[in-house]
């Protein structure tokens, strides 16, 4: 399989949910933008991986100089998540070999860590279907009835929550998702494309601290999410190599 590397980091969301007078790509999140924190994450795990950002051809927000990968281009984003990831593949069609592996990455998920992204990578290296971060789901799960009570207690064994990124190869993942919208098959993520074609993507466990920035109290979240990441990466390089087994002390 080709180990070429596509990003799709669709960027074209009003976030009217904010409450914001911007996208929420574009509000502040330690002291620089959602979309430039999302790419410097992406670009520290996946340097060499080449970019297509979608954007609303509208936008006024985006400065380039936010984007860290020397390989980049821009896509115009479309109404729903779906029509932006779809634009990207066709703007990257000319170069991208079917079996060259997309990733494609929510733009407010800036606390996915490097970690979680090279082992995603890893695991899809040889997958023929594709996969995604997905965390086990921990909490007791209910199901309303429509009116705003309880309608049953839903078991939870074997529930996952989607995260970002997933990784489909390109050939597999276009054709999905135009099959997928020929059909009238709602697609909610790039995995439910695949699964209505008969794919069953991989799930790779990551990280519950990968969240997703949909409401104003996520971004104070997001910033002490981090916050603790760096602490925790900073602790752990300051740690000293332990002693070779055996070793004299001097």
């Amino acid at each position: 399989m080709s180990d070429r590397l596509w990003l799709v980091v669709p960027a074209a969301g009003q976030g009217r949910r904010m409450g914001a007078d911007r996208p929420k790509q574009y509000l502040p999140l330690a002291g620089r933008p959602v979309l430039a924190c999302t790419l410097e994450r992406l670009h520290a795990a996946l340097p060499e991986a080449r970019l297509c950002l979608c954007l609303d051809p509208d936008d006024v927000h985006f400065d380039p100089a936010w984007v860290p990968f020397a390989d980049w281009r821009r896509a115009p984003g479309g109404a729903e998540r779906v029509d932006s990831v779809i634009a990207a593949l066709t703007a990257i069609a000319p170069d991208a070999a079917d079996d060259d592996l997309v990733l494609v990455h929510d733009v407010a998920r800036p606390c996915v860590t490097v970690e979680d992204l090279a082992r995603l990578v890893a695991t899809l290296a040889d997958e023929p279907v594709g996969g995604l971060l997905a965390a086990p789901v921990a909490d007791t799960m209910k199901r309303d009835d429509g009116a705003g009570r309880v309608a049953a207690t839903e078991p939870r064994e074997g529930l996952w929550h989607a995260l970002t990124p997933q990784g489909f190869r390109f050939g597999l993942l276009r054709r999905a998702l135009h099959e997928a919208l020929a059909r009238g098959v709602s697609v909610t993520d790039e995995a439910s494309a695949v699964e209505a074609v008969g794919g069953a993507p991989r799930l790779v466990a990551g990280r519950r601290d990968n969240l997703k920035i949909t409401h104003p109290e996520d971004l104070a979240l997001a910033e002490l999410v981090l916050s603790a990441q760096r602490q925790a990466a900073q602790a752990a390089s300051s740690t000293p190599e332990a002693p070779p087994a055996g070793a004299n002390s001097a």
